[in-house]
């Protein structure tokens, strides 16, 4: 052994100690601290006293693991189950510290931390938990040291000691020494512990650490902030959690005695670096929660000035600070061509390694020597040692607790088997009609601690001359991958399962007793092969025992990497060669004991264990699972117990015994002359390997022993290495780079020591194959002797086809591999292994991956196994389970994405695993130089299953990729993997005044513009027009025709609720003009606010008011339920409005003065207000006429949806001419009825309730959409009822409608329902029409009469409040499907319907008369052509006259109302609308035999958003979000700093929060070429809507920004 002092310290020590005693010089570090870690430093290569922690009879190398000290600990720890030990290595945990460091120097990212509803976040109390004191270990491990400067960091380390010995019994350290943290650990530790050193410890804000003495606050420690400066420490903010006695925040004070976690909602304001290389997002506890109050949050303000709440906005600022860090690969420029947007093609960098070796030679294995005893068939060597040696042992079976439950010996098995194959064939079925004949398939499902009854079977079908095809018991209904396995059976036409008789009484029953069919299986005839079940064969029956054919032997199941399950075929000549030639390689001789511990049903536990086996008459031992579970050293102790020259194994075998060994006093290894490693392909066994020959060589282990084979189960065993008796020939290694892997090639030297991939060699070729490697894809090409490649095999045994897919088989069983001049190497075909590798001096062979577990980003080739070996190398492993661990690719805007799954322990905080996750993304990026797109942790136990308890790959990522995974955490990383987006635009110079316009054509097109028909020049006998004001019309109507009805309300049951006729509201007017002038001494000219329900108060009201000559504004009233968020819109409009009094009834009256209305606002300066429920008798002595029909009639204040109050001003001559245009294109008579379902305050709404029937004459019946609420079937009745043929509603109602009527319409059919007479429905809106709502509206409705044609929608805005309504006459509206990537460049590129990215537009009805539109640019102002995307300016007769503002601002309002073209027409004065649109006159006429033009609305200026460089509509993007997941009802988007935030409303638990975020990323990556920045789910109505149905964003963002949403989930995407 060599002596500890003799070592020289290693040079990382010892720069590492150069780096402390400068830190100790420039004051960065006390005396004290420096002391500790350089004894820390140095401690591990001091000679020790046995028992401070170490084992000095260890060897200490650098290369080998060495075996730990403390067998105390192990011991422990065995009850931690499985750590996957497959994937350790020392070395590489070294590599991953080591990278972690460097990106540390690098300015490491600051990941904000998720934000969790408390609901969601798992409670974990720590209070259990004590550290140890501090006599156990090394001095300092229990006692912190305090007396330093807040950034020592020993405290740290020790402090994750006893917090992991506490959750688990023991530390989580690995086996090897090189992740323990135990101060007194070997080199590596120490190499830990510097790794360590380096960094500050910054103070544990959130969660709150106390003492159960006292309170301590220290001095606040410096925080680290991005640009290395140090800021102050975290933000404190008064938080109600902790009562209201003392600190918010305790600073971390040593020893502490007790640990509290307030699981809150983690708050990132500040950044410091925490115990290992990672910045902690520091912050204070969260703020307490309120009801959601949008737009009066305490706010302050971020640099640009945008008020802002601190929580939210200091996260979005970090994660914005973070992603203006230049990304890795570097974009080249490359040309936009005009419509397609290219991807960014990953260019190949030029320095990249490239192959420079020869074309490799093919190898061939030694001659396959046959032996003359060797047997013709595997049934005729059964029958050989069955009749010659009977009582010799074939197998034994154990029981659980490691007793010989059964001993089979070959006579039992030859007899049964014949038995077996008997029934097989004659008792099913009927004697003419056999069920099984010979060459039909058979299903053997047996379970894993039954090899006897497996056995038999098997061999009882090779004798019956039947296919067997084992596969897993299925143990439930749904068990991950059984229904692949179900359509591997049915495909094979299995009809008949064999099973054992324990095994048929465990399958799940029906009520009846009968097995149910399994989803996906066909239906099975389940026979149990127990020999009391079976009849005896008669004397003269007897198998046939023929030569080894070209028959199917038997099928192995396979499953792919997308989870489905295919067939191997093997043919009986393949099977006995494979045996031979295994024989062969492992020396196989008569009557050996061999150990197996593998699954008998398939790959290497098959050949071995039930095959070969009985081709030697060998005796196998075998070992279940389950046995596995509880005594892992149970295999070792049966070597040593029937001295077995043989033992099959896997690495994780291996790796329980390393852990265990230690019970154990008397093992003696040295009978086994080979231990074959099933696993040895899989790179990460060699540490495995390495760490048991380092125990066990001590007991008798010999080096040359372990022999790892390659196997897969289409080419069976490719290599072994054979058991020599040369211990002089070391095995082979290969210490390759990871960056060469990824480019497929194979560098030995890399400048990066730190990603290195070790490789043991799996001997060589099999005896009587050829062995070549071709390049993974495309044709068959032999690689170069430097590259990495497809391992083929030519040989006789090797698997032949998989069933029935004849197009598979020939591309991996027929494979004729050529050199480069394209010349065959073989006129036999050979078969691919889906292993990658390449063949390496003297003929071994090398495995570095599976094709399997192959991800190509971004064109390199990276291993699901070595990412999972590396993120688990990331130390402290204690937040998830090692074993359970699942890395998949995902493909995401055509490229692959990493994504990585792990199930996190329950005992983690939230911080914890979130360090962790972004610490494993730094290693991975560190070491493979790739980014993970997706990083999520879920509940321990919650990833599906294979059989043998590993993780089911292809089931998870389905999960993942529908949204049903539910992880608890998840990081995605979309910013810093996505380097293949679309160049961002750069705006070209639009054409100038200065192109050519000639006539009507701009640059060769007809220039954009369109009129309705002109009003002045339609003749109709229309009485109305001789009046220039309403209230003359209407004291007409009086007149004239006194008792028409013109209004009609209906009330939720549908009966009549009031009515008016002609005569009744004029009187009613009269009587509320003179209580205005009475009661309210208002003067001409005077503004009233009317705040009335819909109704017809409402209308009387707004014509008193033209009767006494005041200016009426129509409010919405306060909802009861909802004063505090409602009140203050109504307050806000009086006041912006100067309404000089109110009006309104009884019942608002009140509420406008209860205690909720003076929490809300401010009732005292509230205007007079008139209750004109109670009404003066007498009519007034004169009543008003206005001068001048260019004065104001009424103001019209509305909401937009970007949150702004705006109020028009409509003149006389302006109302009048609406109602003119209207009443024209809809042809609207006296004699006509219109059923109105809007809400009566603004825009058309209004108009349509209180202007057009007095004008027209014609009856509207009146329905409150609020009454939908009670009765969704309201308004349609009532259009049935009335045999109405215009309705106009709004996108709310249709809404309404189409989710409350869904399953009612044959109800309603039968009560007779019919909406046949409809000629128009229009949707009022002021936006791009919905036309899924109003197809789905349409196609519902379809069976009640509904005519799919009378759909359509107008548009309006503010500055004109109707440009567009479908009328009675002229063509139905169309439909255009537009690419939306163009649209995108405001560009309008017509498609074919269905094509990608389309877009369906439907024009947006008929233009309205007296109504003229142009598209202009709307920088540049000038003319667009047609069909080209531009700002929508109106110029008509009822066009408003300008907004209506206390400030009076001026420009805004010219450039809105009275805009000129720069070019062209310059004379006309146009209103410009806000909307984007385009014309595209269509081959359709229209009533005066014009062809017709097609308004199309793409949506607001205001609300679209300029996203590199582009155009994105909102609604756009929700809708592609909302198609995602069946959970997301809701959907809204806005950008924040250039940030894309997507707010989800989740229909569903809360657990399915997590799964939205990564399926939002992706649909808005694909198909919009967006990163969504952070992704909000919040609850069902969070969104706001206005009263027109339009989503309010940016109330949303203020609500969100200023923390009012409580969400359930806010995902920060890196």
């Amino acid at each position: 052994m060599a002596d500890r002092d003799t070592l020289p310290l290693p040079l990382e020590v010892r720069t590492r100690l150069a780096e402390l005693e400068l830190e100790l010089s420039e004051g960065d570090i006390t005396q004290k601290g420096y002391e500790k870690k350089r004894s820390k430093l140095i401690g591990a290569f001091l000679p020790q006293a046995p028992g401070k922690g170490m084992d000095p009879s260890v060897p200490h190398e650098r290369r080998t693991p060495v075996t730990p000290g403390s067998s105390s600990r192990y011991h422990r720890r065995r009850s931690s189950g499985s750590r996957d030990e497959r994937y350790r290595s020392d070395v590489h945990t070294e590599a991953v510290q080591a990278a972690l460091a460097k990106q540390k120097e690098r300015g490491k990212m600051a990941v904000p931390m998720p934000s969790k509803r408390r609901s969601l976040v798992v409670q974990s109390s720590m209070d259990a938990y004590t550290p140890p004191d501090t006599s156990s270990g090394s001095e300092g491990e229990g006692s912190m040291q305090g007396e330093g400067t807040p950034t020592s960091s020993q405290s740290s380390i020790n402090m994750e000691n006893w917090i992991s010995r506490a959750i688990h019994g023991s530390t989580t350290s690995s086996t090897t020494s090189s992740s323990s943290t135990q101060s007194g650990g070997s080199g590596a530790a120490s190499r830990l512990a510097d790794v360590m050193g380096q960094t500050h410890l910054g103070p544990i804000a959130h969660l709150s650490l106390k003492r159960k003495t006292r309170k301590v606050l220290g001095p606040p420690a410096p925080v680290t902030v991005e640009n290395g400066n140090t800021g102050p420490g975290p933000v404190v903010r008064r938080s109600c959690e902790f009562g209201s006695g003392g600190s918010e925040l305790v600073w971390q004070q040593p020893p502490l005695e007790k640990q509290e976690n307030h699981s809150a909602p983690p708050d990132v304001t500040s950044y410091t670096t925490d115990s290992i290389q990672v910045e902690r997002p520091q912050g204070s506890t969260t703020t307490s929660r309120s009801t959601p109050k949008y737009g009066n949050a305490e706010l302050m303000e971020t640099g640009d000035g945008v008020p802002v709440g601190g929580r939210v906005s200091a996260k979005i600022q970090q994660l914005v600070n973070t992603l203006k860090r230049p990304k890795r690969p570097p974009l080249r420029e490359f040309f936009v061509d005009d419509f397609e947007e290219l991807l960014e093609v990953q260019q190949p960098d030029p320095n990249q390694p490239k192959a420079e070796g020869a074309q490799m030679l093919a190898m061939r294995g030694e001659q396959l020597g046959v032996v003359t005893n060797w047997p013709l068939s595997l049934e005729a060597a059964l029958q050989r040692w069955g009749t010659i040696s009977p009582k010799a042992p074939c197998l034994t079976t154990m029981d659980t607790n490691g007793k010989p439950l059964y001993i089979l010996t070959y006579g039992k098995l030859w007899t049964r088997s014949i038995k077996v194959a008997y029934n097989v064939l004659h008792k099913l079925g009927s004697k003419q009609e056999p069920m099984l004949r010979p060459g039909d398939r058979v299903a053997l499902v047996f379970p894993n601690n039954d090899p006897a009854a497996f056995m038999v079977a098997f061999y009882g079908c090779l004798l019956a001359e039947v296919v067997p095809v084992p596969i897993e018991v299925p143990l439930t209904r749904k068990d991950a991958g059984s229904q692949q396995i179900g359509f591997l059976l049915g495909s094979c036409g299995v009809t008949v399962a064999l099973t054992s008789d324990a095994c048929h009484k465990g399958l799940p029953k029906s009520p009846t007793g009968e097995i149910p069919q399994f989803k996906g299986w066909p239906k099975l005839l389940w026979f149990v092969t127990e020999s009391k079940h079976l009849s005896k064969p008669p004397r003269d029956w007897f198998p046939h025992i023929k030569d080894a054919n070209n028959e199917t032997a038997y099928i192995e199941y396979k499953t792919c990497k997308d989870g489905s399950v295919l067939g191997v075929t093997v043919m009986r000549i393949a099977l006995l060669t494979h045996c031979q030639a295994l024989t062969q390689s492992c020396g196989y001789t008569e009557a050996e004991t061999i150990v197996n511990v593998l699954d008998f049903k398939k790959d290497v536990g098959l050949w071995h264990g039930i095959l070969t086996s009985v081709m030697n008459m060998m005796h196998v031992i075998s070992i279940p699972y389950s046995l596995m579970k509880v005594n892992p050293l149970s295999w070792i102790q049966k070597v040593c117990q029937y001295k077995a020259k043989v033992a099959c194994v896997k690495s994780r075998d291996m790796h329980w015994a390393l852990v265990a060994h230690r019970d154990q006093r008397d093992i003696n290894l040295s009978s086994l002359r080979m231990l074959v490693v099933a696993d040895g392909a899989n790179p990460w066994s060699i540490s495995s390997c390495d760490a048991f020959l380092n125990v066990f060589q001590s007991k008798g282990l010999k080096p040359e022993v372990i022999c790892p084979c390659a196997s897969s189960p289409e080419a069976l065993t490719v290599a072994i290495r054979r058991p020599t008796d040369d211990s002089n020939q070391p095995p082979g290694r290969g210490v390759l780079s990871m960056q060469g892997l990824s480019h497929g090639v194979i560098r030995v030297d890399s400048e990066e020591k730190l990603s290195v991939l070790t490789l043991q060699d799996v001997g060589t070729v099999m005896p009587g194959a050829l062995m070549c490697v071709v390049k993974p894809d495309g044709v068959p090409q032999l690689c170069k002797t430097d590259e990495i490649g497809e391992l083929c095999v030519g040989s006789i045994a090797t698997g032949t086809s998989y069933y029935g897919l004849s197009g598979m088989t020939k591309n991996t069983f027929e494979v004729f591999p050529m050199n480069s001049v394209g010349a065959l190497i073989s006129e036999y075909p050979f078969t691919r292994t889906g292993l990658l590798g390449f063949v390496g001096p003297g003929g071994l062979c090398f495995i570095a991956g599976k094709m399997d577990g192959l991800m190509v980003v971004g064109g390199r080739r990276h291993n699901a196994d070595d990412i999972v070996a590396t993120a688990l190398a990331v130390e402290p492993m204690k937040f998830v389970y090692r074993g359970r661990i699942a890395v998949f690719s995902i493909s995401v805007l055509h490229d692959e994405r990493i994504v990585v799954v792990a199930e996190q322990r329950p005992d983690s905080t939230e911080e914890d695993s979130f360090q962790w996750m972004s610490r494993v993304l730094q290693a991975i990026d560190g070491i493979h130089q790739v980014g993970v797109y997706c990083l999520a942790l879920v509940p321990s136990n919650t990833l599906p299953k294979t059989p043998l308890g590993g993780i089911h790959l292809s089931e998870s990522k389905q999960l993942f990729l529908e949204g049903s995974l539910h992880p608890c955490n998840v990081l995605m990383c979309p910013h810093t993997c996505v380097t293949n987006l679309p160049k961002p635009r750069q705006k070209q110079p639009e054409i100038g005044p200065a192109s050519v316009m000639v006539g009507n054509l701009v640059s060769g097109k007809r220039i954009a513009q369109a009129s309705g028909r002109d009003l002045g020049q339609m003749e109709d006998n229309d009485q109305a027009r001789k009046f220039l004001f309403l209230s003359e019309v209407l004291q007409w109507r009086a007149q004239t025709t006194p008792d028409h009805v013109l209004y009609t309300l209906l009330n939720c049951r549908g009966t009549i609720a009031s009515s008016l006729t002609c005569v009744q509201l004029h009187k009613r007017a009269e009587k509320i003009a003179t209580m205005l002038a009475e009661r309210g001494h208002l003067q001409d000219g005077d503004h009233v606010a009317l705040v009335y329900p819909p109704g017809i108060d409402l209308i009387a009201a707004f014509y008193g008011c033209l009767y006494a000559g005041c200016v009426p504004i129509t409010v919405r009233p306060p909802h009861p339920q909802n004063i505090a968020t409602t009140l203050p819109t109504v307050k806000m409009i009086v006041e912006v409005s100067r309404s000089a009094c109110m009006m309104t009834t009884a019942v608002i009256c009140k509420l406008l003065r209860s205690k909720e209305a003076s929490a809300a606002v401010d009732v005292r300066s509230w205007p007079p207000v008139l209750d004109t429920d109670d009404l003066p008798k007498k009519k007034p002595p004169l009543l008003y006429k206005p001068s001048n029909p260019d004065t104001l009639a009424y103001l019209d204040f509305s909401v937009s949806t970007t949150g702004m109050l705006a109020g028009v001003k409509m003149s006389h001559t302006a109302t009048s001419a609406f109602c003119r245009s209207i009443k024209l294109q809809c042809e609207l008579y006296p004699s006509r009825e219109v059923a109105i379902c809007l809400d009566p305050y603004c825009g058309l709404g209004f108009v349509l309730w209180c202007l057009c029937s007095v004008y027209s004459g014609h009856q509207s019946i009146l329905i409150p959409p609020s009454e939908l609420e009670v009765n969704p079937a309201l308004w349609l009745l009532a259009v049935s009822q009335y045999k109405v043929r215009d309705t106009f509603c709004s996108y709310s109602v249709m809404e309404l409608c189409t989710k409350g009527l869904g399953l009612q319409t044959d109800s309603l059919k039968s009560r007779g329902l019919d909406l046949s007479r409809v000629r128009t429905c229009v949707v009022v809106a002021e936006e791009r029409p919905r036309i899924a709502l109003t197809q789905s509206f349409s196609k519902l409705f379809k069976d009640l009469g509904l005519h799919p044609r009378a759909v359509s929608t107008s548009f309006g805005c503010r500055v004109n409040l109707a440009i567009c309504l479908q009328g009675t006459s002229g063509p139905d509206p169309t439909t255009v499907y537009v690419d939306m990537r163009a649209l995108r460049h405001d560009r309008v590129r017509l498609v074919e319907r269905g094509s990608p990215h389309s877009l369906p537009l439907m024009e947006s009805g008929k233009i309205l008369p007296g109504v003229r539109i142009i598209i202009a640019n709307p920088e540049t102002k000038g003319p667009l052509g047609d069909s080209h995307l531009g700002e929508i300016w109106v110029c008509s007769g009822h066009n408003a006259s300008g907004y209506f503002t206390v400030y009076g601002d001026e420009a805004l309002q010219s450039d809105h109302f009275t805009s000129r073209l720069s070019f062209g027409d310059t004379q006309t004065i146009w209103a410009r609308t806000g909307y984007l649109g385009f014309l595209r006159r269509t081959e359709l006429t229209d009533a005066s035999g014009e062809r017709h033009d097609a308004l199309y609305v793409v949506g607001a200026l205001d609300e679209a958003m300029e996203l590199r460089g582009m155009r994105y509509h909102p609604i756009d993007i929700e809708t592609s979000v909302i198609r995602t997941h069946k959970s997301i009802t809701e959907c809204a988007v806005f950008t924040w700093t250039n940030l894309l935030v997507v707010v989800v409303e989740l229909d569903g638990s809360e657990q399915e929060a997590l799964d939205l975020v990564p399926l939002v990323t992706n649909v808005v990556l694909e198909e919009h070429y967006l990163i969504v920045g952070v992704v909000v789910v919040v609850d069902i109505g969070v969104i706001p809507i206005n009263s027109r149905g339009e989503k309010q964003r940016m109330h949303l963002r203020d609500g969100f920004l200023a923390d009012q949403l409580d969400p359930i989930y806010v995902a920060y995407n890196m």
